[in-house]
């Protein structure tokens, strides 16, 4: 067993892959035109108006029937008052409504309610408006994305949802736009592009409300950009401030909020050449951004850096490269410098702090007075605890396990395992690192109950395997992370490691004592990637999980009170809201996403074709939940006769896991979300996968040209390897509709299956 389980290590050291370039959807794009709406009778006079203001914003938490943001207050613990669903009544909990969002990619939105609408998002950035008692569709707004641009997606083409203000809704666009829409229509009033769109940045986290401005980040620190933060005016669109997370390459100033504090403190922790000058560095703010009341600041998390490898991107300095993986603090009027805690000084392993932040009162005073803190369960493992005010460290301690580092000193800086940083492949020792790339927690948010003192994470325990890339070369727009991760991965592996390898991934739901700094309780899971939470004053938490089931457990001790099966990834932060006295709870759902696309051969039951859904809960409610086809689900064959000699198969092994495995998974296994190569017809015609691959077409449906990076040998070596993995023992099903009737077909039609997809990356 010991070979297995180093075979498997150096395999699940390659799943973090999370890129999905451009794949179109699995079920037909939404072509719809806004139909005239059906109110029911609690939505007619005030549906659509979404009469938000700052002060309505700030007592968010005295009025429970709204859900006005993305984590339901400023303080974004997503905690409820609401108390309407009980743990006495909660087994009368039954879906309400179902709605279709016809689509089959990832879902990450957040639902929000207000004065009689819900307001949300699914892949692509496209935003509904729905009658929250009925599900009864009011608008649809589709901001027509060229999906070309989701080879810049280094996480499938999500988008984690809207903020609400004076009549408004607005959303950010996975190309870089940032639109403002009429709450009553969805007409565009604004739409301002807030990136270089030559560049691979994209857009997925939801905008924040602060002080009549919209903020929104931007993510592609994979692809080599450089992050910033920006404030929009909310009325015109028109910029009010930006702060930028990493220097530009000659350090000189941007005119923006950031010039002061690099010029004073940041400048000088960054080198000056390496491949963060072309690649910008990294450090994008792409979901954590929280408005401080007391304090009048913003409090953002910053990304990884650009490439990770550190002795890549900065080599010739050992600094810490200020901003990235921080938590950082600037004036919400001006966007200027307050403070920042640095989570993962410079950050060599896709450790982000984008993670959530909430804000709260602690009794951590020696008599019991409480403190204002920022809290954050950063990709890296450490759960920590810091002044809001000030940003000084208060404590720390891992909530997972971890053992790139030791602990953490007095300052909070992490006491590093040295073998963390031996990516030399030439003297590389074998150390296999906990947290792997996905995190111990991602985006997945947490939840607060302020009565318990317990804040609830989603962990993920997985492990990784990091080397330095010896064939590294910055691409343009293409993954530039610097590290090696087909090395050591063999082309054909021993029965049972899949097994080997999905026994080794594990999930928890975690209450956290961030006083004690220590584990109240956990929830053991089947899988890794499970939900966000939600939290309630009747004591009652709700989490979905990766293989579809909707729960409520029980605030206090971790005990379950309730479950339901959704048929679908379950994967969203679920919101609750109250209309006529009768509390409803909702969830997003949708499999794909980082961990769907690239780590299919953890999902021990293929995923049939389903579209994503919103699907609304309440006491005695009488929908019903649409089951899955199973009889798409058949088992597939091969489509062509194994060939290649060994360094030909190698040569395919590293190729695909550099730039197919993002969408199509690691070993050539998918989830069944996007199509499964080993089953393409295309395989079986060398001229038709060249076609696809090199010659681009595809590319109307997506798949663009991947000719800058592939010559027709690399791709002749990646039919091969594929071939061979469709001949290995392990055959598990795979859509239908992926596999071609016609098995002796020499050139398939452009339309008979799903377009192959390939992507470098994360």
């Amino acid at each position: 067993m010991k070979p297995v389980r180093a075979i498997a290590a150096a395999a699940l050291s390659a799943i973090w892959l999370t890129a999905c370039g451009n794949q179109t959807e699995t079920v037909e794009d939404i072509d719809r035109a806004p139909a005239p709406p059906e109110l029911s009778a609690d939505t007619e006079n005030a549906a659509g108006t979404a009469a938000v203001d700052d002060a309505r914003l700030m007592a968010a938490a005295d009025t429970p029937a709204d859900w006005l943001t993305y984590n339901g207050t400023y303080d974004e613990q997503r905690h409820s008052g609401l108390t309407g669903i009980t743990k006495e009544n909660i087994s009368e909990l039954a879906p309400a409504w179902v709605y279709d969002l016809q689509t089959g990619r990832g879902i990450e939105s957040t639902p929000i309610v207000v004065d009689g609408v819900m307001y949300l998002t699914s892949s692509w950035s496209v935003v509904y408006a729905l009658d929250p008692v009925t599900g009864e569709e009011l608008w649809v707004h589709d901001p027509e994305v060229d999906k070309a641009v989701g080879v810049k997606a280094c996480c499938d083409v999500v988008n984690r949802g809207v903020a609400v203000y004076d009549g408004k809704v607005y959303a950010g666009v996975i190309d870089g736009r940032l639109q403002a829409l009429d709450a009553k229509t969805g007409d565009v009033i604004w739409s301002k592009v807030t990136v270089d769109q030559s560049k691979p940045y994209t857009i997925t986290g939801a905008p924040r409300i602060v002080k009549g401005n919209v903020l929104i980040g931007n993510g592609g620190a994979e692809l080599g950009v450089r992050g910033y933060l920006s404030a929009y005016d909310a009325e015109t669109g028109d910029l009010a401030w930006r702060f930028y997370t990493v220097p530009n390459p000659n350090k000189e100033p941007d005119g923006a909020a950031s010039d002061e504090i690099f010029a004073e403190l940041a400048n000088d922790t960054w080198g000056d050449d390496g491949a963060w000058v072309s690649d910008g560095g990294g450090g994008t703010v792409w979901d954590s951004i929280v408005y401080d009341t007391e304090n009048n600041q913003v409090i953002f998390g910053v990304g990884n850096g650009s490439p990770w490898n550190a002795d890549l991107r900065d080599p010739n300095s050992d600094g810490d490269n200020l901003f990235v993986s921080s938590m950082v603090a600037v004036d919400a009027d001006t966007g200027e410098y307050n403070w920042h805690f640095q989570t993962t000084p410079r950050e060599n392993w896709d450790y982000t702090a984008t993670q959530h932040i909430m804000l709260a009162e602690l009794p951590l005073g020696e008599d019991g007075e409480t403190r204002r803190v920022a809290m954050q369960a950063p990709k890296n493992g450490f759960f920590y605890v810091v002044d809001a005010e000030t940003g000084e460290f208060i404590s720390g301690n891992p909530y997972s396990d971890l053992n790139w580092a030791e602990g953490l000193d007095e300052t909070g800086r992490p006491i590093e395992n040295p073998e963390a940083r031996n990516n030399d492949p030439a003297t590389y020792a074998g150390f296999v690192q906990s947290p792997a790339p996905y995190g111990a927690h991602n985006w997945h948010p947490m939840a607060m109950n302020p009565d318990l003192g317990l804040v609830y994470i989603p962990v993920s325990e997985l492990t990784q395997a990091y080397i330095t890339d010896p064939r590294f070369k910055s691409k343009p727009a293409k993954w530039n992370t610097g590290m090696d991760f087909s090395a050591g991965m063999p082309v054909r592996y021993p029965e049972g490691t899949i097994e080997a390898l999905r026994a080794a991934t594990r999930g928890a739901l975690v209450a956290w004592d961030p006083v004690a700094q220590e584990e109240r309780w956990r929830v053991d899971h089947p899988a890794a990637w499970n939900g966000g939470i939600t939290s309630t004053a009747s004591g009652i938490i709700f989490q979905g999980r990766l293989d579809g089931a909707f729960v409520a457990y029980d605030a206090a001790t971790g005990d379950e009170l309730w479950s339901t099966q959704l048929n679908s990834g379950a994967l969203s932060g679920p919101s609750t809201y109250e209309i006529d006295g009768e509390q409803y709870v909702t969830i997003t759902t949708g499999w794909g996403h980082a961990f769907g696309l690239a780590a299919g051969f953890l999902f021990e039951d293929k995923v049939p074709p389903a579209l994503g859904k919103v699907i609304t809960f309440k006491l005695g409610g009488e929908a019903e939940i649409p089951a899955l086809d199973e009889s798409l689900l058949i088992e597939p064959t091969p489509k062509a006769e194994p060939f290649g000699d060994e360094e030909t198969l190698q040569a395919g092994l590293v190729h695909f896991s550099r730039n197919c495995a993002v969408c199509h998974g690691m070993l050539g296994i998918s989830s069944g979300v996007l199509p499964d190569l080993r089953w393409s017809a295309y395989t079986a015609n060398e001229e038709a996968w060249k076609g696809v691959v090199i010659d681009g077409n595809l590319a109307d449906n997506g798949m663009v040209s991947f000719a800058d990076v592939l010559t027709p040998e690399d791709s002749e070596a990646i039919r091969a390897y594929v071939i061979a993995q469709a001949h290995m023992n392990e055959t598990p099903a795979v859509p239908a509709e992926e596999v071609l009737p016609d098995e002796d077909a020499d050139l398939p039609d452009d339309d008979a299956e799903p377009e192959m997809e390939a992507g470098e990356g994360e």
